[in-house]
């Protein structure tokens, strides 16, 4: 629950939901702030006048230095944080141009990970049911 007279921000979110090997690809955010150095899906804000598709593939090489192809949709839903963060998340799943990656600032630091094998405490709260659906525990 928000604090009373807090200001909610909402933004809309594209997270990339990347499979290799059995493996899940995931992000970790950079120290500082309510979320920092939690682990979350590669991605990011949706801009204005974008659509999902659009910003995932931008996001994506911002981040992580490569390119993508897009699958699908595979959910979307809201989810609303204590600290005042509204966030509509669409999780598509989609292909790497490759595994070569250069992160960007914005990357802390980026792992394959079986989704059995994921501390959902060490995740954005965002990400956590989603990763559920996909066998993570906790």
């Amino acid at each position: 629950m928000n604090a009373p007279g807090s200001v909610v921000r909402h933004v809309r979110v594209a997270a990339a939901v990347v499979w290799r090997e059995g493996h899940l690809l995931l992000t970790q955010r950079p120290p500082g702030g309510p979320l920092g150095l939690h682990w979350e899906f590669p991605g990011g804000k949706i801009e204005p006048g974008e659509t999902v598709e659009q910003a995932l593939l931008r996001e994506i090489r911002e981040e992580l230095g490569v390119g993508a192809t897009i699958d699908e949709v595979l959910q979307q839903h809201e989810h609303h944080y204590d600290h005042g963060l509204s966030v509509e998340l669409w999780f598509v799943r989609c292909k790497l141009d490759g595994y070569e990656f250069v992160r960007s600032p914005e990357v802390h630091a980026i792992r394959w990970v079986k989704p059995a094998d994921i501390d959902l405490g060490g995740v954005l709260a965002a990400d956590r049911d989603f990763l559920r659906s996909l066998g993570a525990r906790g």
